[in-house]
């Protein structure tokens, strides 16, 4: 039941409307004189189902420290209406569990990134009453992981970094270093990684390149990925459809990495690379693009 008191306490700023800007001045608040205030509905209840989705949320429990939730946002741009979704997200969470609730956007470029990091209040400037402070991760923050012992100690992480850099000069190195980390591993290890990059890479040129190394590398494994790489190969018809189509695939995955990587390709190089058929050749040629110093030196010891 509703107190005396407590209806005291909110109805007189009902009563006069204006009431607070005269508190303010007591407070010593520098808020601007009201112009005109306006009485609104004090009902916050939806009248019609809103859905609102966060893309992943995670109970995270402690032995010492108990329990929080953890709300994942994948941002590909920015947003002005986000961080207001936010808010939404963990006070709606904190309120419903009752736990402490975190924030966690995952950006793929740095723009982004740093946008998302910035602390967005809800309030007057010099009444901050709900700010949103997301932690996020992105390619400023991220390890470039260029040692596939090093990408095997945690493939999980080794993903997520991989994806967070997909625009990075060195993408080549990286997505190298998480295939080879992946031949040692079981097949069901596997399978999700390199789906997981491959849906991370969305439709930037390393995603050509890390279909390209799955089908060389991986190419053992029966994975959704290798096995679409193949079956293009048999769509178009081709005899040999499988070596035919790495050998195209590889072929434009040392382009790729080349030219991310800013180095010089000259035509006549690319007219070698491209009527290469023979897919252990251009698997080796594609193993030294990651790290040459000049385009030619691919064809070193050939």
């Amino acid at each position: 039941m509703v107190s005396s008191p407590h209806e005291a306490m909110h109805r007189i700023f009902r009563h006069d409307p204006h009431l607070f800007s005269r508190l303010s001045d007591v407070l010593g608040l520098p808020f601007p004189a009201t112009i005109e205030a306006v009485v609104l509905s004090t009902d916050l209840t939806e009248t019609r189902p809103v859905e609102r989705r966060v893309d992943t949320l995670l109970r995270l429990d402690s032995k010492n420290d108990g329990s929080l939730l953890l709300a994942i946002e994948a941002q590909g741009k920015r947003d002005p209406a986000k961080p207001a979704s936010w808010a939404y997200y963990t006070s709606y969470l904190w309120t419903k569990y009752g736990l402490p609730t975190a924030l966690l956007v995952v950006c793929q470029d740095r723009a982004t990134a740093e946008w998302a990091g910035r602390p967005v209040t809800s309030g007057p400037p010099h009444m901050p009453t709900l700010t949103v402070r997301p932690i996020v991760v992105g390619p400023h923050n991220m390890p470039v992981i260029k040692d596939p012992a090093k990408a095997r100690t945690d493939l999980a992480l080794a993903t997520l970094a991989a994806i967070t850099h997909a625009g990075d000069p060195d993408i080549g190195a990286i997505l190298k270093a998480l295939s080879t980390a992946l031949r040692d591993v079981p097949e069901n290890v596997a399978d999700p990684i390199v789906e997981f990059t491959a849906q991370g890479l969305a439709n930037s040129p390393a995603k050509e390149l890390w279909r390209s190394l799955v089908a060389v590398d991986l190419s053992f494994y029966t994975s959704y990925l290798s096995e679409e790489i193949r079956d293009e190969g048999r769509a178009e018809g081709r005899d040999e459809g499988r070596d035919e189509g790495l050998a195209q695939g590889s072929a434009a995955a040392i382009l790729i990495v080349l030219e991310q990587r800013g180095l010089d390709v000259p035509d006549d190089l690319r007219a070698r690379v491209t009527a290469c058929d023979d897919p252990e050749l251009l698997r080796r040629w594609l193993v030294r693009a990651v790290t040459v110093s000049a385009a030619e030196d691919i064809f070193t010891t050939e």
